[in-house]
Parts: structure tokens; sequence; C-alpha cells
């Protein structure tokens, strides 16, 4: 008589945090996803009255290396600063990924500067992670017209900073619900590396517990 046990595959003891998330309308995937960094410049970054600076550069080193850990492309535009320099970017952007090439613009709007439209449709990814300052303007602005273009916009709240509560809440809500995403550091850090206790897991955990501690 043939045997009546169910032959059972291996792969069907796979563990839920083994599994990579390939496809999701809602969940972000490194292999689909860019960073942009936008005018985080001296003369500009120290604005912000909605976050302190060191919670602000916590922030945006934590997003820096994350991009680092799991292989995201990043790109920094800046604007032209009081004298006629090309201003520099936060240091703890280039401390994690090395020196990136900036962009220098004129447009209020990022996805409106044609250099930086054609770098990121050439990444040939779809989500964009958004950190800046000021969220009213050089965060809200690109966040609007990618979410036009057909993006997936993720704003980095905890790496952005606004001019005050009312006019940032304002952006934020607007962004919202024109269908763009909010999302933390720390929230990001895990949904990268659902398993806590492989080796990439490992290495998100030290900017989990920083950010959790930075205030």
């Amino acid at each position: 008589m043939p045997s009546s046990r169910k032959h059972v595959r291996k792969d069907s003891q796979k563990k839920p945090e083994d599994e990579p998330v390939t496809m999701s309308k809602t969940r972000i995937i490194a292999e689909d996803t860019v960073v942009l960094f936008a005018d985080l410049q001296p003369g500009i970054a120290d604005l912000p009255m909605t976050v302190t600076s060191e919670r602000l550069r916590k922030g945006v080193s934590g997003l820096a290396r994350l991009a680092a850990l799991f292989g995201i492309p990043a790109l920094a535009t800046v604007v032209q600063g009081r004298d006629a320099g090309s201003p520099a970017i936060m240091p703890e952007i280039n401390r994690a990924l090395g020196m990136l090439d900036v962009v220098q613009r004129v447009t209020a709007d990022a996805f409106r500067n044609e250099t930086i439209l054609k770098t990121i449709n050439a990444c040939g990814r779809k989500t964009v992670l958004i950190s800046g300052v000021a969220t009213e303007l050089a965060v809200q602005l690109p966040a609007l017209t990618g979410s036009d273009l057909g993006y997936r916009i993720f704003v980095v709240v905890d790496a952005c900073g606004g001019m005050s509560s009312r006019t940032e809440q304002a952006a934020l809500q607007r962004m919202q619900a024109a269908g763009v995403n909010l999302v933390s550091v720390m929230t990001l850090a895990g949904e990268l590396a659902p398993n806590l206790g492989d080796a990439m897991g490992q290495k998100a955990v030290p900017i989990i517990f920083e950010m959790a501690t930075a205030g």
C-alpha cells in the first residue's frame, strides 16, 4: 500500500522573518528605494524650530547609515547660500555614505530639477525617502511632485525639521492627504532588518537604540 504520510517540503520550515518581502503596497523594500537629502547645509540645517540640532543630526545620521548598510542609493541637493561658494552638506551624511555628489539647484522643488529627476529615474526605483530642511519647502514640494509622478514617497520625519509646529503640521497634513507616507528612522530600521538576530539586524540594532535615546 502506498504510504499515507505526507511529505513536508523543506522550504515550508522557513520562519516568517526569513522570508524577504519582494512586493508590497505599504512596506519599504531596500532594493526599490532611493534617498533624497534636501538642503541639509550650513545656514539652513540649523534653522528648524521643531527639532533640536542634535536630534536632527542623529536622525539624518541614522538614515544615512541605514542607506549604507542596505545598499540604498542616495542623492543630496542644496541651494546657494549667502556666499557664492558651493554649500557643504551635513558631515553625518558623508561619514556614512562617502562623498556624495551634490546637486545645486535653483528650483524650490527638487523634483523640478532635471538633473535630480534624471538621477532618480536612472536608479530604476519607485520608492523615495526624503530627509531635509525645511519640511514646509524642501521636503514638501518634492514629496508632492514625486507622488504626482507615481513614486511612493516616504518622509522620514525625524530626519526633517520645520520652521514652526503650526506650519510643519500643515505641510505634513497636506502631504498625507496627497498620498505621501510618514516614517521614522527607528521604524525604517526595523522594517529593513526584520530579523534583529541575523547579521544585518545586529548592525541595525545600534541605530534603533540611538534613535530611541535621542530625546
